[in-house]
């Protein structure tokens, strides 16, 4: 089990975009662990069906589509009202980096960040939240802690984390009185198979190890525990919330480890 709690997801209907990998799968397969109906989207129907191929079929749901194009976002919604009759839970995951200083930023490297960071969850958040004001539901973003500052060489996906965490205090406070909760869920570097490039490089883990408290990355578990309870009747008063799970990073100032003693 990926949760150490019991949560009371049975039969709880879930949408999970970016659900093929990494950090979409984790919170994918942390929902059908509780007993909720997942439905993953994402552009390859292969990863996805390895999301769901250790549950029961019917409690999932496949559904391929780029988070890029509004026609897709909307038919993945249309898709878990149809087979389920509405949407409880919504977890906005996919998204794209794409490393590069403001002089390395193409036109399109920023429009495909921002054409599924923004602009996807933009979609996503217009064609659900009808659904979840009907079951008084709850829609998480998986942003980042690039969104609450800044990093080298990221220039255009910390700016489009950064409208993420705006976006949802904004419409946390637009649809709070219809019952339906808004948060993100910002992560430091977590260990995925796109990631594991970069920890394999001994100076890069050294550095970033510099700025873990709990001397660790985060791996797609720790996402998906967060995710878990922000749509838990555990988190009913939480609402407009950028909860950092990122072992301590934000907590330091920047000032280097000491060395140990």
């Amino acid at each position: 089990m990926i949760a150490w709690a019991r949560y009371p997801y049975d039969e709880t209907r879930v949408l999970v975009t970016g659900g093929g990998s990494g950090i979409g799968r984790a919170i994918a397969r942390a929902f059908l662990e509780q007993g909720a109906r997942v439905a993953v989207s994402g552009r390859h129907a292969d990863t996805l069906r390895e999301t769901v191929k250790d549950f029961l079929s019917g409690s999932s749901l496949v559904i391929v589509g780029d988070m890029a194009v509004r026609a897709d976002v909307e038919n993945a919604v249309e898709a878990v009202t149809a087979a389920w009759g509405g949407i409880d839970a919504v977890i906005a995951n996919a998204g794209v980096s794409e490393p590069g200083t403001i002089d390395e930023l193409t036109d399109e490297s920023w429009q495909r960040m921002r054409s599924i960071n923004v602009d996807g969850m933009i979609h996503l958040a217009r064609a659900a939240v009808p659904a979840l004001r009907q079951s008084r539901g709850s829609f998480t973003a998986i942003s980042s802690i690039a969104g609450m500052g800044g990093d080298w060489r990221q220039v255009g996906y910390n700016a489009t984390k950064g409208a993420v965490n705006a976006f949802v205090q904004s419409l946390a406070l637009d649809v709070g009185r219809d019952g339906v909760r808004v948060n993100a869920i910002a992560p430091a570097f977590t260990t995925t198979q796109q990631t594991q490039e970069r920890l394999d490089d001994s100076a890069f883990w050294l550095a970033l190890r510099d700025r873990l408290a709990l001397d660790r990355p985060a791996t797609p578990n720790d996402i998906a525990r967060a995710a878990l309870f922000l749509a838990s009747p555990d988190a009913a008063y939480v609402t407009g919330v950028v909860l950092p799970v990122d072992g301590g990073t934000t907590a330091s100032s920047g000032t280097p480890r000491p060395p140990a003693a």
